[in-house]
């Protein structure tokens, strides 16, 4: 019986099962780590509380100042005025698409996608503490200083091709979002101090694999933003998995079926040769000579026929019974025909 849809579906659902129950994973460890670090103030003791650990360094901890740059900043391309530390450009292309269904949908997709980024820090107090590979923040909020969107105009033909090919063009989209100096976030990570204290704090991704922030956001918010991140990874969960389920049992009454099918086939094969060897029983002659008795029983007249070699010297009775080699002259039996003689 086929069932390669069923298993094809049983494991696609499996690995976005898997998928969502790591996110959920994911969301649980990081909400679990964020309320155990340490929260610490960024002012001029906080070197010294940090030398006090092993290694100079504490592995997980939530500390908020504003951002600064180290040397020139970054500039906004859309607007001078505006100056920051890390920049993200876009370009999407918004499309609409004909679905097989015929439904028409908005679809997007990223043409160019560049970060420029430039040492910065946090201050506050006379304290200052150096963000490392903040391009690797799991979180890394940016505020949008620019959004255009650039419709196109078709002409009557590019419709024309657009209605048959499935495909319209709307437009290009180019996106500006920046980290700006002077901005308040929340950095949680691994705060160190290195090079023996002369080269000042040092905030980088943790090195056990934590999750990295760098968020506008309080800490109370970023809970309550991973928690609802967290129950749709459970939903989700849920259902997938609620999905795989149901496949699974199909596949098990498919299979139920099946084999209840298999075993009545083989019941009525059983009653149908059951009621042929009565039949049978009951038709043979009983007299006959020694060359037309089966040479196994020595009862029942020769039925079948042996091929290759061609002898004629079972009954239908014994055949079944001998399925390798001719009673007569030891020759491989490749298949059996009837041969009633007389």
């Amino acid at each position: 019986m086929d069932y390669f849809g069923e298993i094809l579906a049983l494991g696609i659902d499996t690995v976005f099962v898997g998928i969502c129950c790591g996110c959920y994973i994911k969301q649980c460890n990081a909400i679990k780590r964020i309320q155990n670090a340490a929260v610490l103030d960024l002012n001029p003791e906080l070197e010294d509380i940090v030398k006090t650990h092993p290694d100079n360094k504490i592995p997980y901890v939530a500390i908020r100042g504003t951002v600064a740059a180290l040397g020139a900043p970054i500039t906004s391309v859309n607007n001078q005025n505006i100056t920051g530390t890390i920049q993200k450009l876009s370009v999407k292309e918004h499309v609409f698409t004909r679905s097989s269904a015929g439904f028409w949908s908005d679809q997007e997709r990223t043409i160019q996608e560049v970060y420029n980024s430039v040492p910065f820090i946090l201050q506050a107090s006379n304290a200052r503490v150096e963000v490392l590979d903040a391009l690797r923040a799991d979180v890394l909020d940016l505020e949008t200083i620019a959004d255009h969107f650039e419709p196109s105009n078709p002409s009557a033909f590019g419709h024309v091709w657009g209605f048959f090919a499935g495909i319209r063009e709307r437009g290009v989209q180019t996106t500006e979002e920046m980290l700006r100096e002077g901005t308040f976030v929340n950095g949680i990570g691994e705060l160190s101090v290195a090079g023996n204290g002369r080269d000042g704090l040092k905030l980088q991704p943790p090195s056990d694999g934590s999750p990295f922030f760098l968020t506008v956001l309080p800490i109370s918010s970023l809970i309550r933003k991973l928690e609802d991140e967290k129950r749709l990874y459970r939903l989700l969960t849920v259902i997938v998995g609620g999905v795989g389920l149901v496949t699974l049992g199909i596949m098990i009454r498919k299979w139920w079926k099946e084999r209840a099918r298999r075993l009545r086939e083989e019941l009525d094969r059983r009653e149908q040769e059951a009621t042929r060897k009565i039949r049978r029983k009951r038709v043979r002659d009983k007299n006959l000579q020694e060359s037309q008795q089966c040479v196994v029983c020595r009862q029942n007249p020769r039925e079948i026929i042996l091929l290759r070699c061609g002898h004629v010297c079972l009954c239908e009775d014994c055949s079944e019974g001998i399925t390798d080699y001719c009673p007569v002259c030891r020759a491989k039996i490749e298949t059996k025909a009837a041969a009633y003689i007389s």
